[in-house]
Formats: structure tokens, C-alpha cells, sequence
């Protein structure tokens, strides 16, 4: 009898650890295990999502997805912002201007990095990954920037009429995104296949060795999908490609179902152990004096960390446009749902909402907007690019801490 995954077992643990917790006071110890089931059903949301995801297809299965990683997002910022004392009107901002700049540099940097060392250059599809990124420029100077330089309202705040727009157009920035993507011009988002786009300076040798590479690691996989198609019922499923499209195989109605379940147990998980792991989490930054903004980097490095595998896996197998969608894709969820979110969540709140950036905020953002089209018009990268990104992801990190 094979024995059940860590995808199956974590959300079940971390629901009922979160039962006796919620009556509790926590410490020591059994709030450090509390930290890492957090962290496991946040893994385990994300997985289970992307396998209903898979079965309901497209366009649906992308929002599947978003709608998953948005209410974690949605219900960190949140919990936050009702169970602390401190002043939590930045929150949202800090949260949601971290997940860019981990995405657009984190993420697209460590990939284009893993990409171009192992396959000499990363090469990617620059239609799609161009309106990827437009959108992102988009979304981050509406919600982030335009704040901090509106009249109406003192401070980088919006006032109720101008924060209505800017969630319904972040709404409708994100479903044209997404009516593109997977409909419209899908093909501008598939992985470059083998020939399609070799560097100008290929020689003939060089390109038929690295076709000869691909159709190598192409046999590979249709072995290794085989393998994993043989094993008994309840193997950890991973994605199978018995037809060689170029895309894993839909799962079961059963896996299907049951990942279901587990995601609904899993969302429930995170927001709840998220309450009681915020005031641990605002204690520890405060007392290694850091700056409020600090939680929100923690909240979306938590968040993103799937993905962040998911894409570099992606490009050490020569698929840097998965790892770009990847990329580019949780951005523009990361602003264009979970600002709408946080704008209908006003309602019941308490206090202002200040989703203005700074001046070093802004100047950080705009330097990675502009080394971003830079990297994306030529539609391949060499390691240079991946490490100019992430020395942008640095500076992002230690200025947040030593402002």
C-alpha cells in the first residue's frame, strides 16, 4: 500500500493543529511548528491549485490559480491588518510592491540566470513576454505610483472614487491579460521550440547540436512519464506527457476532486495559522529593528515561493517562457486582484489605506521597469541579464532594511 504525499498530509496536520490553536496562546516551540505547517499549506494550496487548474483547462484553470495565491495573499494582508496594533495602512503596498519586485527581478533574474548558464542563452517568446510586462508597468504605476501624486486626498493615499477605479481598471487590465494569454494569442506564451529562434551568431553545427540536445532531453521525458504512468495509485502526481505535445496530460476526475477538497482545507489553514502567527511575525521584525515594511516582504516571499521553484525548474529545462509566465504572471495577479480585494475589504476596515510608494520605492520600480524592457525586446538573454536583475532584487532587499 503506497503511502499518502506531503501534499495530502500537510493541510490535513496543519487543519488540525489550527483547531486547539485558536483557543490557545501559543509559544516557543509549538508556535515555530505552527510556522512551518504555515508554510506547508501555503505549498500545498499552491499545488493542489495548479492540478484543478490543469483539469478545468484554459482560460478557467489561469484563474483557478490566481484566485488561490490572491485570497492567501488577500487573507496574510488581512489578518494582519485586524490583529495588530501597529499602524498596518501600508501593509497592502508593502506587500503587494515586494511581489513585483521578487517576480520582475527575483524570479525573471534566477531564471534567465539558470537558463542562459546551462543553454548558453535563455531564449523566450518577447510578444508574449512584452504584454506580460506592459501590463505589470501598467498595473504597479496605477495602483503604486499615481497615489502618491494625486491632489483630492494629502498623503499617497486614494480617495474613494479614484480607488474604485483603479480596482475596477486593475480588474479589466487583468482579464484582457488573461483573454490574451490563453485565447487571443496563446501560441505568443508557448515555450520556443528547438530552431525557432537560434541566436543570429549560431553557427549550423551549433544549432543542430543544440536540437540534438532537445530531442534528447524530449525522449528523456516521454521515459520518465512512462515510468511515473506504470506507478501504482497514490503516487505524488507529477506532470505526465505520454503524447508529447509539449503539455503534461490532464489529471483525473478523482485527483482532480480530491485536490479540491485539499485546496478549500489548505486556503482555510494559511489564513487561519496566519492569525496566530501575526503577532509573532510583527514581534520579530520589531525587535531586529526593522521597518514595518519588512512584513511584507516576509508575506510575499511566502507566497511566491512556488513559484519560484516552479520557474527555475522550468528554465534548467530550457522552458524560460514557462518561467517568464510564471513570472510575470503572479505580478500582475499580485496587483491586479488582490488591490480589488483590499478595496472591497476597506468596507469593514478601520483606517486609511496608503497604496502611494515612496521616493526610493518609486526609483526602484521605475529602474526595474526600464532594465526589464531592455532585457525583453530581443527575445534572449544572456547570464549578464539574470545578474543585472538580480542585483536590482538586492538593492530592493537591503534598502527595504536600511532605508
Amino acid at each position: 500500500m503506497s503511502r499518502p504525499s506531503w501534499t495530502t498530509v500537510t493541510p490535513l496536520l496543519a487543519i488540525a493543529a489550527l483547531v486547539p490553536a485558536w483557543f490557545a496562546h501559543p509559544e516557543g516551540i509549538v508556535l515555530a511548528l505552527l510556522a512551518v505547517l504555515l508554510v506547508g499549506a501555503v505549498l500545498a494550496a499552491v499545488h493542489h491549485a495548479e492540478v484543478v487548474a490543469h483539469r478545468v483547462g484554459e482560460p478557467y484553470g489561469s484563474l483557478v490559480l490566481a484566485v488561490a495565491v490572491t485570497i492567501i495573499e488577500v487573507g496574510l494582508i488581512v489578518t494582519l491588518m485586524v490583529t495588530t496594533d501597529k499602524d498596518t495602512a501600508g501593509l497592502a503596498r508593502d506587500t503587494v510592491f515586494a511581489a513585483v519586485m521578487i517576480t520582475v527581478n527575483g524570479i525573471v533574474g534566477i531564471s534567465l540566470l539558470v537558463g542562459a548558464l546551462k543553454h548558453h542563452l535563455a531564449v523566450f517568446n518577447p510578444e508574449g513576454t512584452g504584454a506580460a510586462l506592459a501590463t505589470v508597468i501598467a498595473l504597479a504605476v496605477l495602483c503604486l505610483v499615481v497615489p502618491s501624486v494625486t491632489t483630492s486626498e494629502p498623503g499617497p493615499v486614494f480617495t474613494g472614487a479614484q480607488l474604485a477605479f483603479a480596482a475596477a481598471a486593475s480588474l479589466a487590465l487583468y482579464g484582457m491579460f488573461v483573454f490574451t494569454q490563453t485565447i487571443r494569442h496563446r501560441d505568443f506564451f508557448l515555450p520556443v521550440e528547438a530552431g525557432q529562434h537560434v541566436p543570429m551568431v549560431a553557427t549550423r553545427a551549433e544549432a543542430a547540436a543544440a536540437a540534438s540536445e532537445r530531442a534528447t532531453e524530449r525522449a528523456a521525458d516521454r521515459a520518465a512519464a512512462a515510468d511515473r504512468a506504470a506507478a501504482p495509485d497514490g503516487y505524488e502526481h507529477q506532470p505526465v506527457d505520454l503524447d508529447d505535445d509539449g503539455h503534461a496530460d490532464p489529471p483525473t476526475d478523482r485527483a482532480s476532486l480530491t485536490s479540491l477538497g485539499l485546496l478549500v482545507v489548505s486556503l482555510v489553514a494559511v489564513v487561519g495559522l496566519a492569525k496566530i502567527e501575526s503577532p509573532a511575525i510583527e514581534s520579530g521584525v520589531a525587535a531586529l529593528g526593522f521597518p514595518h515594511a519588512v512584513v511584507g516582504v516576509v508575506i510575499a516571499l511566502l507566497v511566491l515561493a512556488p513559484e519560484s521553484i516552479a520557474a527555475v525548474r522550468a528554465a534548467s529545462r530550457n522552458r524560460v517562457q514557462v518561467s517568464l509566465n510564471l513570472a510575470l504572471g503572479s505580478a500582475m495577479a499580485s496587483i491586479g486582484l488582490t488591490i480589488p480585494a483590499i478595496a472591497v475589504a476597506t468596507i469593514w476596515l478601520d483606517g486609511p489605506l496608503e497604496l502611494g510608494l515612496d521616493q526610493l520605492q518609486t526609483v526602484l520600480l521605475l529602474l526595474t521597469a526600464a532594465v526589464s524592457i531592455l532585457t525583453v525586446v530581443p527575445g534572449r538573454a544572456k547570464p549578464l541579464q539574470g545578474g543585472v536583475h538580480l542585483v536590482l532584487l538586492a538593492a530592493f532587499l537591503f534598502l527595504t532594511v536600511a532605508p
